[in-house]
C-alpha cells in the first residue's frame, strides 16, 4: 500500500470528494481493463491493480479483465529453449507454441490476477473462450502491411467470428469480477491465441462499455517529438496511422482501441501502467494520466 500517513485527514477527505462525480456518472456502467504490461510484473503494482480493481467493484461499477502475458509466455519458451518470433506485433504460434500460451496464460497468470483480486476483498472468476461459448474464432490472415497481396502465416493466432458475452452478464449479475484470457476455440475445438488488446475492444463493444481502459508501458500516444497526445478523436488517430506516427507494436493495441471507439464505446484510455494507481486517476479525477480517444 502506498504510505499516504502524510496527508492531513481533511485532504485526503477533500480528495474522495472530488472522486464522488466521478462515482456517480459511472455507477452501475461496465468498464473493460485490459491487464498487461509492468503493471503485471511487479508486486507493488500487482497489488496496486488488484486494489484498484475491487474499490471500481465496491463502488458500484463493473470491471471485466481481460489480461495479456507476452513476458510470462516469453520466459516459458526460453525454459523449452524455443525463441519466441513475430510478425507485425503478432506473436507466430505453432502447436508447441500453442500449449505453452493455453498454460501460462489460463493457468499461471489468470489465476495469479484472481488471487490479487481475492487478497484485495473482491471475487473474480476466470474464464477463457472456451467457458460458456464466450470467443469463436478462427485462424488469423495476416496480410503484410506493404505489399496487400501477400500473406504471413502466423500460425494458431486467431481472428474473432463472435463474442456471446452472456457468462461475463451472469458474472456481473453475480457480483463477480470476470478475468479473462485471451484464448478462442475454433469450429473443431482448436484452440486460438488472440492479441489480448483485440479481444479486450471486441468485448468492450459487444458490452456496450462505457470505458476500455489499456494498461501498457508507455504514458500513452506519443507524437513523432514524443510529447503526450492526451485527448483524440477517432479520426485524429486515423491520421496518425497514415502518417506512421503510430506504428510496430502499437499497431494492434491501438487497431482495437479505435475499433471500440468507433463502435460506441464512449471513451479508450491508453494510460501508463507503471504509475502506481494511474487506472484510479484516469477515471476518477479530472487530471489526464494517458491518452482519450473519444467515440465523437
Amino acid at each position: 500500500m502506498t504510505d499516504v500517513s502524510h496527508i492531513a485527514a481533511r485532504d485526503k477527505a477533500e480528495i474522495l470528494a472530488q472522486a464522488l462525480p466521478y462515482i456517480r456518472q459511472f455507477h452501475g456502467k461496465t468498464m473493460v481493463i485490459k491487464y498487461g504490461g509492468n503493471a503485471m510484473t511487479d508486486p507493488e503494482l500487482q497489488a496496486d491493480f488488484a486494489e484498484d480493481i475491487v474499490l471500481l467493484k465496491l463502488v458500484g461499477m463493473n470491471p471485466v479483465v481481460v489480461h495479456g502475458g507476452g513476458p510470462q509466455i516469453e520466459q516459458a519458451l526460453n525454459r523449452l529453449g524455443k525463441k519466441g518470433e513475430f510478425i507485425q506485433g503478432m506473436r507466430v504460434t505453432d502447436a508447441e507454441t500453442m500449449e505453452v500460451v493455453e498454460w501460462v496464460l489460463a493457468g499461471e497468470v489468470q489465476q495469479d490476477i484472481v488471487g490479487f483480486i481475492h487478497k484485495a476483498g473482491g471475487r473474480a472468476v476466470g474464464l477463457t473462450g472456451r467457458d460458456g461459448g464466450l470467443m469463436r474464432a478462427r485462424k488469423l490472415r495476416m496480410v503484410d502491411n506493404k505489399d496487400p497481396s501477400k500473406e504471413h502465416d502466423v500460425g494458431q493466432v486467431g481472428d474473432i467470428v463472435e463474442i456471446d458475452p452472456g457468462v461475463v452478464r451472469a458474472l456481473l449479475e453475480d457480483h463477480f469480477i470476470p478475468v479473462v484470457s485471451p484464448i478462442g476455440f475454433g469450429d473443431e475445438n482448436e484452440s486460438y491465441n488472440i492479441n489480448a488488446d483485440v479481444v479486450a475492444g471486441k468485448l468492450a463493444t459487444v458490452l456496450r462499455a462505457e470505458k476500455l481502459v489499456l494498461l501498457t508501458n508507455t504514458p500513452g500516444v506519443l507524437d513523432k517529438n514524443g510529447r503526450l497526445l492526451t485527448d483524440l478523436t477517432a479520426r485524429e488517430i486515423d491520421a496518425l496511422f497514415a502518417d506512421g506516427t503510430i506504428s510496430g507494436g502499437m499497431l494492434p493495441k491501438i487497431s482495437g482501441a479505435l475499433d471500440a471507439a468507433k463502435s460506441g464505446v464512449n471513451s479508450v484510455h491508453i494510460i501508463d501502467g507503471r504509475v502506481p494507481h494511474s487506472m484510479l486517476l484516469e477515471i476518477l479525477t479530472d487530471q489526464a494520466y494517458g491518452t482519450m480517444i473519444r467515440s465523437k
